[in-house]
């Protein structure tokens, strides 16, 4: 890591001064910008003021205004904010939006933003968009749900490709059948893993689960990417996790691979 935490203006004009190689700063629970080859993604970023929350929001939408691509993985409010969305959309105005197809058209016309600005994504799906290449991966949070009548998948995982540089985002998740043969086709210079677990309490009360943080090392242990980063496990009390058991398992299990435990608006350089 370098540079302080930051926060507001600060935070942004410390993403704009990043160098050429690859950052990225946590934003809290699965939120992240990412600048690589000069492009800047604002990944799950949650913005909301809840009163739930154990960590106030690092920005108002007003202060994004470098976004080039925006990425909401599923529908709920600390992925797809709508709160926020629509003032960033306004304060960076060419940034386009990555959502999970199953969302359009009705996202935009509850957003009030143009449906042109949106990019519907859904599991296997490839687009080129700001330089960058996007590929949808579908995710199981809880369940590997699928849309019905269409087939698509509501909880997606996104991986990132720019100047030979690779990111998985991998939304909400836990593992499933068939996940790490999907993403082994890459090699990752920076994975986004949730490691907030699950259990019958969380889900009796409609708080759908994660990987545990040892299913979450194992995944990165498969993957072997040059830096893995643990999220989702510090936002809400009764949805929370402790990242030193992640990165201390990583550390016995799998010595040779780098992980980093995210700080709130700390620059990390992250290779390539």
């Amino acid at each position: 890591m370098s540079g302080a935490s930051l926060r507001g203006k600060a935070l942004v004009a410390d993403v704009d001064a990043a160098g050429a190689g690859p950052s990225f700063w946590w934003l809290g629970q699965q939120g992240f910008i990412v600048r690589a080859a000069g492009t800047v993604m604002y990944m799950d970023a949650y913005l909301a003021d809840n009163a739930a929350r154990r960590e106030p929001p690092l920005l108002v939408p007003a202060d994004v205004t470098n976004a080039h691509i925006v990425f909401g993985t599923h529908d709920h409010s600390d992925h797809v904010d709508r709160f926020a969305w629509p003032g960033i959309a306004a304060a960076s105005p060419d940034a386009l939006f990555v959502v999970p197809d199953l969302l359009l058209p009705g996202l935009s016309d509850e957003l009030a933003i143009p449906a042109g600005r949106f990019i519907g994504m859904d599991d296997g799906k490839s687009v080129s968009v700001r330089g960058v290449n996007v590929t949808g991966v579908a995710s199981a949070h809880e369940f590997l749900d699928r849309d019905g009548p269409s087939g698509r998948y509501p909880y997606l995982g996104y991986v990132v490709e720019t100047a030979g540089f690779t990111v998985y985002h991998a939304g909400d998740t836990v593992k499933y059948e068939g996940l790490e043969t999907k993403l082994m086709r890459w090699k990752f210079d920076l994975v986004f893993l949730p490691i907030n677990g699950r259990d019958a309490a969380r889900y009796s009360r409609n708080c759908i689960g994660n990987m545990t943080y040892q299913e979450a090392a194992d995944l990165a242990g498969a993957l072997r990417p040059g830096l893995t980063v643990p999220a989702h496990w510090d936002m809400f009390a009764a949805n929370s996790e402790d990242p030193a058991l992640f990165a201390d398992y990583m550390r016995a299990k799998y010595p040779s691979l780098s992980t980093c435990v995210p700080e709130y608006g700390r620059r990390t350089a992250a290779g390539a």
